[in-house]
């Protein structure tokens, strides 16, 4: 299903001719972090290169995480119409192991849904709130000071903001301005990836999969509705990712690996993707911060890409709001790169250890038997499945319980579901005993005295992420960890 796409707008300077943030790129990470912003009131520009949006429909799978975020968010309702539910299992190297059971989330679904849509609707919920978007608009130069960036655009306007925040993609032009080292490996092998109507019985195609995959674990070509299959077949070699392949590549490679070219025709989209994987060093230089592939590249083996920007964005946004607003603590936005940049450091291991048993050598096949054995106990293929999702993620805040440092799931409460109470993007306490308050910290954090809630602590603080910041019931020591994580009490 395609999109609705509306026609970019003038944008109108904000009085003193500033805005709080600029982003450059108006992805899906983009989206959700200028969506993030105005939440808090933060005066948000995004500016995008391209002049239109993309005119091949991918599509894309939100994992669990990224569901539970749009929950978070109240825009779950918006999106389930636009995709279709899958099992949350035989993600992992494309082992096909079902999901286990019980998984601690109320989503326990990969929602596959067209990209486009994705960051559709993810751009008019940021309109929506009042970001402004602009269209044609490259970055070709940044210089900061102590008070803010000023980002010259290609064709010679300045403009001026507090802070940047860099969501423009692998070939970040932001990351290559700023001088952030992208260290990592280059392509070694490409795949192509499309999808297109064929023009063989299914019966026939059953058959040839079956005996192909066997050694070829780079190969798939599977039906993907409207009559159209989605097709992946190694490519030749490796070549540059700006030129997109042909009807006629596939045609060649589909002949070179199976026999057979399938009678392909009439084709949705055709892309290519490499195996480079890369982290950028550091993700804040001064006042430009950098977010989703501008970040981090890797595979898309496991479907982790998009998700990993949207949660980066979810991460960065109100932290980011908080210093523009004032009341940030001093060290709170240096956490976003020590909780995300390891998250991204395990993704980009476990795609490395995907692309590995994808591999048709005897070495990488002989351990793919072996994990494939290893997955039929729960354990492993939970935990794997767990890190794929996003599920499993814990931040690093200190000793205590396993549940700090975690995302809480979507649990019931007294006025019906926790998330639903996430929408404006505020801390929470949800408070068992109904004894504690948020004081005067009541400006950014909700309290719920609920002695009903369907949860085993007596209350949890929780961030406008989700996660967990603060277990127990003593007063005192809950006005610690507001301090910590929320700043001075208001006045």
């Amino acid at each position: 299903m395609q999109p609705k796409h509306s026609s970019p707008t003038a944008v109108d300077l904000p009085p003193d001719g500033a805005f709080d943030v600029i982003i450059a790129g108006c992805g899906p990470t983009g989206a959700m972090l200028a969506a993030e912003l105005r939440l808090h009131d933060v005066r948000v520009l995004v500016l995008e290169k391209e002049t239109e949006p993309t005119s091949f429909v991918r599509v894309v799978g939100l994992h669990i995480r990224s569901i539970e975020l749009m929950a978070m968010r109240g825009l779950l309702d918006r999106i389930l119409p636009h995709g279709r539910r899958r099992p949350a299992g035989g993600f992992f190297a494309a082992i096909d192991k079902p999901a286990p059971k019980d998984l601690d989330s109320a989503h326990a679904y990969l929602l596959g849904i067209p990209q486009p849509v994705v960051v559709d609707l993810l751009e008019q919920h940021a309109i929506g709130l009042g970001a402004q978007v602009r269209r044609g608009c490259a970055v070709a130069g940044v210089t900061q000071d102590d008070e803010g960036v000023t980002v010259e655009l290609a064709d010679g306007e300045r403009l001026r903001s507090r802070w940047l925040v860099g969501c423009d993609g692998g070939r970040s032009t932001v990351r290559k301005l700023l001088g952030v080292g992208f260290p990592g490996e280059p392509s070694r092998t490409e795949t192509l990836m499309g999808e297109m109507e064929v023009g063989v019985p299914q019966e026939q195609i059953a058959a040839k999969v079956t005996e192909i995959s066997r050694t070829e674990k780079s190969f798939s070509l599977r039906p993907f509705g409207g009559g159209a299959y989605r097709v992946v077949v190694p490519a030749a070699g490796v070549s540059d990712r700006a030129e997109p392949p042909t009807l006629d590549d596939f045609r060649q490679r589909l002949r070179a690996v199976a026999g057979t070219d399938f009678g392909v025709h009439s084709p949705r989209w055709l892309s290519r993707f490499g195996d480079a994987t890369r982290l950028a060093e550091r993700y804040r230089v001064g006042r430009v911060l950098l977010a989703g592939d501008a970040a981090h590249i890797h595979p898309p083996v496991g479907g982790q890409g998009l998700n990993l920007g949207v949660q980066d964005a979810f991460n960065l946004g109100w932290k980011l709001a908080a210093h523009v607003r004032g009341w940030a603590p001093e060290t709170l936005l240096d956490t976003y790169q020590a909780e995300r940049r390891p998250v991204a450091e395990e993704v980009l291991d476990n795609t490395r250890a995907q692309m590995e048993l994808r591999s048709t050598e005897p070495g990488p096949q002989a351990v793919r038997r072996l994990l494939t054995e290893l997955m039929d106990l729960d354990e492993v293929n939970r935990r794997l499945i767990e890190k794929i999702t996003g599920i499993g993620i814990r931040y690093d805040f200190g000793e205590g319980p396993d549940l700090l440092g975690r995302r809480l799931r979507d649990i019931d409460v007294r006025q019906g579901s926790l998330y639903g109470l996430l929408h404006r993007g505020r801390g929470l306490l949800l408070d068992r005993t109904t004894r504690l308050t948020t004081g005067s910290w009541s400006d950014r954090v909700d309290h719920l005295a609920d002695p009903t809630a369907a949860l085993d602590a007596p209350c949890v603080l929780l961030r406008p992420d989700g996660h967990v910041a603060w277990i127990g019931d003593d007063q005192r020591d809950l006005d610690t960890h507001l301090a910590r994580w929320f700043g001075n009490p208001a006045d």
